[in-house]
């Protein structure tokens, strides 16, 4: 629900700076169209005069808006929240809300606007009372079929409701500081708790109810009065009253449960109003109290957090409370049932759309000005958003079989739905279309191919070309296709005519080429890298195409050219269909394409090997002239020197070698030419010697593109991994999306995860990922084919088995299916196979799948190897799934201090024979006939949402404005640079609105941006906001979050609050637990950090424990002797003398400095420095020694001593700061003319009975946390 004190949709939220307008004049050439008219953008205040009362508002517009713009403000302020139906004038004259600002004669010379009421329509009084019953309360919880349990939460507030546990109290001592930090388990599994938001108490109520009165709909004749609808309100005082809407406003009638009378009721209480919102204040005293209250407890949470979300799906999350707890409670609300009315109306027209008219239509829309492109995306941006949210819905009801088909007579996969102005298919071989390339399986992969083909078309914008919308929704092992209705995509062709245009037509056996098609499919090729080329029809006719064959174009009814079936725009991978697959375990299909992030990338290195090659040429030639030039200038120098050439003529020489030279160093790219046939290796047959030569030619290129993809994308890929140059994804989404970006194919999992372990520890997390990634993609397969046509009711308890032989055959080596014996009667037709599965079967089955789509086999036993909670969250997100959280058993409860542990489960089958012996170890769950205890219960399933993937294309403009702002500051023109980046976060917030996942990467880039131009505070703000906008979009626990939730953590920290930075470091890295499990390279960086912030809150035992942890990740992933380890062993010794602990702290020095000197030489700075530590630590440590000998003796001769001003047991170490360990250090001038290894026996000698605590703690080894580099300390080598 908006709060009231929201920020409007088309506003930027405060980033710490001004709001800027659109100043068109200010984005660079390539935002702004070439000699468009611009107008004075400058902003300036609009006075709102309201209705009734003396009251008034100001509100900041630009010229550039539109009247619409500001109405949405005024509904949104505080003290305009009751008005929904009415318009503005100026100077008594009605404005089009459509109207732009500038447009307005005389506003900027007279900035005074006023509200006036308009009369209701049936329509407006339905969207006001939906409006008032959200912004009061009255709306009960909904229950959403498309968006699931606890869509688009936050719980960012959550994260800083209780830092106790780790926050120090403030003005406190260093000792009382350290004592009161907790120190961190890193052998701990993860609190799954942590995603689930806090329970709070509830809001206040302001009414009881606010609904449709039974009397609703008004009568023929009254609706001829002005009647319009009939609500019953009950207020908190009990009274209950009928209200009629009237087209005048809302009024109290006569009518009661059993008697309509519907005219105003006379009397004390007789009110009426124009909205129900002021109407509700003078019918209930305790309203306006009780309202503000609501507004107090609702206001708690920060606005982004509460924020609708408008124009993109909320993140559904896979764990989700228990259903008795406040957060899922299901409250009574009449109202409920009625929202389809007050929504749609009762004819439910208003929600019908003609999906493709409106689609084609925005593209049309004018893109001559910035502020044309403003309006046009923006629409597109709330159009795509509205038709993905409308496909969802309507796939969910045809995969549950409520809507009835067109061809019921049909097969059941080749069944076709119109719902909603929306054509849906299944995602198979329903007509045998693709039978020669691998049936239901081709058909699958053709359908997740086109929706990205449609995308990349939609994010070209060429003119005259046109896509229908299409969205592909994977929904309980079902795939179903939605697009917008393509006028004539039904129509009956004529005799002799063929429906498609452009392409192939019956299969491949007929061929059409329209010339009207060839100029936009020209210019799609262009950008698409798509070579023209022949096809030859069944006839052996030839065609020359500008796209493949599969590509088709239909000339709508409406005039326009539309392209279809965009899932070849790229070769086949025939590399990988040549690789023969082992015997039995054939790859299920032949739709193999390469990615067109790889030919785009390979269209790159071929234009700088052209460019090279360019320049090494204008190199030799400018050598061969060398001699030439020589002798020339000499010549021209004596001339010269003898008066020969007069002033004018050597100036003209010398421009004209300037001009040349310009010449040689630009470039001409014209003669550059690269793309790819995508009909190749596609049986397509040429006739002649000349067209078999150019087809051996194509096919030669793209099997380029294929050596280009295994031998030179895919080991820069890794080599960028082991060389830290990119960070390692955490989970199977970034994995996918890390490749992805690289043009490389999923199928490649089995080859990356082979090479990475070649690589040894070094690669070891993204050869876990792969594999992870493999063995949760076969199951979710696996589990498919079982769900496919499983009656809804029935899908829980298949889920639970599959899981239970999946990862609970530690707790139950033998787990049985749990179907409730009644449905089993109900739906006696339906397939139970899943009943028959068992642990050893799904094993078999999932090594059958990864070799058969990766070609990696799994490892003997992989299954004791997997982690068990982070392998359930991969399956849980790939199918949707929504669970009940518990504490989820793993293995039979002999090992109890980690009964859930991060999914290591060694020694699994010993456990599980002893599972007759521990059944008190069962998990919590409803109870159940199967006595046996077991992992998962049917009833832990509550929900599954569906999976889509869409068509909507990216904003240009704000991105425009984004490179434009980064290119300005990287050419040192900050201001112009700063002003474009703010330029471009206001685009993105009215493009997308303000939740979006574009919205929040450009909030993640920005905050980065900001902290390096030393902003900080905007910086840290707009890390919040990046925080909030990816949890409610991407998910509590995505690696976006956890990004987002580090980067806010390190500006807090350097804006000087490092109390506040710990908690979100450890929010992260807990999450981080989660997500990925234990010892992810990544966490390295952030573990020290983490230490560095402890160090800044004097918490120096802690911190040490840290560095400590760091250091065991860094050893497991670059090894001992790695120059990384040695940075860590650096900064570690720091820590240990800051701890007190100066014996470990020369130890751990010593072996940076032996490290660094074999690593990099005697004569390197961070040899040099550390040896420089080395020797003062080294005299500080001998000092204390000392100390504690004289200390020693004076006490054994009973004399009494005071500790030395200089060094003392632990004064002097607490004085030192994080960057200069131990002031006394520095200070001192004791030196012992001993070298240092006879000193560090010395120490070890004297400190050998004293000092034995200290040694045991900085031989602590705890099992859990990753990171990256340093964060402080004067070696810079990042590990």
């Amino acid at each position: 629900m908006a709060t009231d004190n929201a920020p409007a949709p088309n506003s930027a939220i405060e980033t710490g700076a001004q709001e800027p307008s659109i100043v068109a004049q200010d984005l660079p050439a390539q935002v702004t169209e070439d000699g468009a008219e611009q107008v004075d953008d400058t902003p300036f205040n609009v006075t709102i005069f309201l209705p009734h009362d003396e009251k008034s508002i100001e509100i900041p517009v630009s010229p550039l808006e539109q009247i619409h713009e500001i109405r949405q403000s005024i509904i949104e302020h505080p003290l305009a929240l009751q008005y929904s139906c009415f318009h503005l004038e100026h100077d008594r004259t009605r404005i089009n809300d459509f109207l732009q600002v500038s447009e307005v004669e005389g506003l900027s010379t007279t900035p005074l606007l006023h509200v006036v009421e308009d009369p209701y329509t049936e329509k407006e009084a339905r969207i006001h009372m939906i409006r008032i019953r959200e912004l009061i309360g009255a709306a009960g919880d909904r229950t959403d079929t498309v968006q699931g349990i606890l869509s688009g939460v936050s719980i960012y507030d959550d994260v800083v409701a209780v830092p106790k546990d780790v926050i120090a109290a403030p003005n406190s001592g260093a000792e009382a500081e350290a004592k009161e930090i907790v120190e961190y388990n890193f052998a701990a599994p993860p609190s799954l708790a942590m995603l689930i938001p806090k329970e709070t108490k509830p809001a206040p109520k302001t009414v009881k109810s606010l609904s449709l009165s039974p009397w609703n709909p008004p009568p023929a004749p009254l609706r001829q009065k002005g009647h319009l609808l009939y609500l019953m309100v009950s207020t908190n005082e009990g009274e209950q009253f009928q209200i009629t809407g009237h087209v005048g406003g809302f009024f109290v009638n006569n009518s009661s449960n059993a008697k309509f009378d519907p005219s105003p009721k006379a009397g004390p209480k007789g009110h009426s109003a124009h909205s129900l919102y002021t109407l509700l204040e003078k019918i209930s005293p305790s309203f306006a109290s009780s309202y503000a209250e609501f507004q107090e407890v609702t206001n708690r949470k920060d606005p982004l957090a509460t924020f609708q979300i408008g124009n993109s799906f909320p993140s559904a999350p896979w764990l989700v409370p228990s259903i008795d707890s406040p957060l899922c409670a299901h409250s009574p609300d009449t109202a409920r049932t009625q929202e389809t009315f007050l929504l749609s109306g009762a004819e439910n027209t208003d929600s019908l759309r003609d999906w493709n008219e409106e689609f084609q239509s925005a593209k049309e829309l004018p893109r001559d000005t910035i502020q044309d492109r403003v309006f046009r995306e923006r629409l597109l941006s709330k159009l795509f958003a509205d038709y993905n949210d409308a496909a969802a819905r309507g796939a969910v009801l045809v995969a549950r079989g409520e809507v009835a088909p067109l061809n019921p007579t049909e097969a059941r996969d080749a069944q076709i739905f119109v719902y909603n102005n929306v054509f849906f298919s299944f995602g198979a071989d329903g007509v045998g279309t693709f039978t020669s390339e691998g049936g239901d399986e081709a058909a699958r992969v053709a359908t997740g191919k086109d929706v990205l083909g449609v995308k990349l078309v939609n994010q070209l914008d060429i003119d005259g070309l046109y896509t229908p919308g299409t969205v592909v929704v994977d929904y309980l092992g079902k795939r179903i296709v939605g697009q917008s209705i393509v006028p004539g995509i039904f129509k009956q062709p004529e005799p002799g005519e063929n429906q498609i245009h452009y392409g192939a037509v019956d299969g491949k056996d007929v061929v059409a080429a329209d010339e009207r098609f060839a100029a936009p499919f020209e210019k799609l090729a262009t950008a698409l890298r798509v070579k023209k080329h022949a096809v030859w029809d069944k006839e052996n006719k030839r065609f020359d195409l500008e796209a493949s064959v599969e590509m088709k174009g239909l000339l709508g009814t409406d005039g326009r050219k539309y392209v279809l079936d965009l899932y070849r725009i790229t070769p086949l991978d025939i590399a990988w269909m040549d690789d023969v697959s082992p015997e039995g375990f054939e790859y299920p299909h032949r739709m193999t394409v390469l990615r067109p992030e790889l030919v785009e990338a390979m269209g790159k290195a071929k234009a700088r090997e052209f460019v090279n090659n360019e320049i090494k040429r204008r190199a030799e030639t400018k050598y061969a002239e060398k001699a030439k030039n020589d002798f020339e200038v000499t010549v021209a120098a004596e001339k010269a020197a003898a008066g020969e050439s007069e002033n004018g003529e050597v100036k003209a020489e010398e421009a004209k070698d300037e001009k040349s030279a310009e010449t040689m160093d630009r470039i001409d790219m014209s003669g550059f030419k690269f793309a790819l046939n995508p009909d190749v290796f596609s049986n397509q047959v040429p006739q002649t010697e000349e067209e078999m030569a150019e087809m051996a030619k194509d096919e030669e290129a793209v099997r380029e593109a294929c050596y280009f993809l295994r031998f030179e994308v895919m080991n820069k890929l890794l080599k960028d991994l082991k060389d830290s140059e990119i960070s390692f994804p955490m989970d199977g989404r970034s994995l996918t999306r890390l490749l992805h970006r690289r043009g490389v194919n999923m199928r490649y999992l089995g080859r990356l995860a082979k090479k990475s372990a070649e690589e040894g520890s070094r690669l070891e997390c993204f050869r876990e990922l792969c594999v992870r990634e493999m063995i949760s993609r076969s199951f979710k397969h696996i589990a498919a084919k079982y769900l496919k046509y499983l009656p809804l009711p029935l899908t829980s308890s298949c889920l639970s088995h599959l899981l239970n032989c999946l990862l609970g055959s530690g707790l139950n080596p033998n787990p049985v299916a749990e179907i409730d014996e009644s449905l089993k009667d109900l739906f006696n037709d339906a397939d139970l196979g899943f009943q028959t599965v068992t642990p050893e079967s799904l094993r078999e089955d999932i090594k059958s799948e990864t070799t058969r789509r990766y070609r990696f086999t799994l490892e003997d036993g992989w299954w004791y190897q997997i982690r068990h909670l982070q392998l359930l969250r991969e399956v849980a997100l790939k199918l949707g799934l929504q669970i009940q959280i518990k504490d989820f058993v793993f293995s039979a409860p002999a090992a109890e201090s980690a009964p859930a542990s991060n999914g290591q489960a060694p020694g699994e089958s010993k456990k599980s024979k002893k599972k007759k012996n521990n059944r008190d170890g069962s998990p919590s769950s409803i109870a159940s006939t199967v006595t046996a205890p077991q992992t998962f219960r049917p009833d832990d399933f509550v929900n599954v949402v569906p999976i889509f993937k869409d068509s909507s294309p990216r904003s240009t403009l704000a991105e425009e404005a984004m490179e434009a702002g980064r290119l300005s500051i990287y050419q040192n023109q900050r201001k112009l640079g700063e002003d474009l980046l703010l330029e471009s976060l206001s685009l993105h917030e009215q493009i997308y609105g303000l939740v979006h996942p574009e919205v929040a990467q450009m909030y993640h880039t920005l905050s980065q941006m900001y902290f390096q131009l030393d902003q900080k505070e905007a910086a840290v703000e707009l890390a919040r906001k990046a925080a909030i906008v990816a949890e409610r979009t991407l998910g509590l626990d995505s690696a976006e979050t956890v990004l987002d939730y580090l980067n806010l953590s390190l500006f807090l920290h350097q804006r000087g609050d490092s109390q506040l930075a710990l908690v979100y470091a450890k929010h992260a890295l807990n999450l981080w637990k989660i997500i990925y499990g234990p010892d992810h390279p990544d966490t390295i960086t952030t573990m020290n950090n983490y230490a560095v912030m402890l160090q800044s809150v004097k918490a120096y035992h802690e911190s040490r424990r840290w560095f400590e942890e760091s250091l065991r990740v860094c050893e497991l992933v670059f090894g001992r002797q790695s120059v990384n380890s040695a940075t860590l062993l650096f900064q570690l010794a720091q820590a240990l003398a800051l701890d007190q602990d100066s014996t470990a702290a020369v130890n751990c020095m010593r072996e940076s400095y032996n490290i660094f000197k074999k690593t990099l030489g005697a004569d390197d700075k961070n040899t040099a420095e550390a040896e420089h530590w080395l020797e003062q630590l080294t005299s500080n440590a001998v000092l204390i020694a000392r100390q504690a000998k004289n200390e020693k003796e004076r006490t054994t001769r009973g004399s009494f001593s005071f500790a030395s001003r200089t060094v003392s047991h632990g004064a002097s170490a607490t004085k030192g700061s994080s960057q200069k360990v131990h002031e006394a250090l520095i200070d001192s001038t004791v030196q012992d003319e001993r070298d240092i290894d006879e000193l560090i026996k010395y120490i070890g000698g004297k400190d050998e009975k004293s000092g034995g605590n200290k040694k045991r703690t900085g031989r602590t080894r705890l099992p859990n946390k990753r990171g990256g580099g340093p964060a402080t300390g004067p070696p810079k080598k990042s590990a």
